[in-house]
């Protein structure tokens, strides 16, 4: 079994010490986004392949990381760790870009470059980060963390609906085929001469030529090279149809993120995200609020095909 932790929030930066907790417990709830459905999901070590982890800023566990009685040197892990070159107008809760990757310098040197994967993501246009921006800034980032990572994943803008009034109010304008193929180009190659492999996230654009694959970020494939376990896993069919990642199971929550990235899709309400803040309690087994007289809680029935 996988564990994303998350695609919804940061927990590593929001909610890292809840986690502790539920690995201390060995098993968390997760609530059904569609219905008051709850899953008890076991955390048993035995059971847990390795954990995911998405973050923007994850400085706030990584003192948790060293700790010796940290239940996490019982699971194997890795981090997609973003890192993109937008202001607070895009990103209005992030720490400064150095801060940014001192952390990520940091969480290399302790856990190893292959397990920080350089997430830029995702890439929007508009009359202030326009194709040349977006170049020059990949380059500047590829060469701090030079030697920190073995790979970068990217993607373009998604106009979801959720986040439609956000994005057009910065003016952002879909991004032209030769645009995509011009930033393509130039990533691979900087992307090369710092020594990254370099892959796309859920685009359907063959960018091939440019020696761009299609990536996994729940990773099978690496997560067999963490491990030491030759794991074939299958596609996770509740991604979309041009997301490669394999199955997993995430445990975080939308609308408790504040990281502020208006391209979210995961986090659209400020209003919403403020009153789950205020309702996580660390020793809940749910991330957020505790569970209610109406939830019906169901065991996640662990089987060969999630393992």
């Amino acid at each position: 079994m996988i564990i994303s932790a998350s695609r919804r929030t940061d927990i590593p930066a929001y909610y890292s010490e809840w986690l502790l907790n539920r690995l201390k417990e060995k098993f968390v709830y997760a609530r059904n986004p569609i219905n008051r459905q709850v899953s008890e999901i076991n955390l048993n070590p035995e059971l847990v392949g390795c954990i995911v982890f998405w973050s923007k800023n994850p400085k706030p566990m990584i003192d948790k990381l060293q700790s010796n009685s940290t239940p996490l040197k019982d699971y194997h892990y890795y981090f997609q760790f973003t890192l993109n070159p937008y202001e607070p107008d895009v990103e209005a809760g992030l720490p400064p870009k150095t801060e940014i990757i001192d952390t990520f310098k940091r969480l290399s040197d302790m856990i190893g470059p292959q397990k920080v994967i350089w997430r830029y993501d995702p890439i929007l246009i508009n009359g202030k980060y326009n194709t040349a921006y977006h170049i020059d800034e990949f380059g500047k980032f590829a060469a701090a963390l030079k030697g920190y990572t073995e790979k970068v994943t990217f993607s373009f803008v998604d106009f979801y609906k959720k986040i439609a009034e956000n994005i057009k109010l910065l003016g952002v304008v879909e991004i032209s085929t030769e645009e995509k193929n011009t930033i393509a180009k130039n990533f691979s190659e900087i992307a090369r001469d710092n020594n990254l492999s370099i892959d796309t996230c859920a685009e359907d654009i063959d960018l091939s030529g440019y020696g761009i694959t299609h990536g996994r970020c729940i990773d099978d494939r690496l997560i067999s090279k963490i491990t030491g376990y030759d794991l074939h896993i299958e596609k996770d069919k509740n991604q979309r149809l041009e997301c490669g990642c394999v199955k997993s199971i995430d445990i975080g929550e939308y609308n408790s993120c504040s990281n502020g990235c208006v391209y979210c899709y995961a986090n659209y309400s400020n209003g919403i995200v403020d009153k789950n803040a205020k309702e996580h309690i660390q020793s809940s087994p749910l991330l957020i609020g505790d569970v209610c007289p109406d939830d019906i809680v169901k065991e996640r029935k662990i089987t060969t095909s999630t393992l």
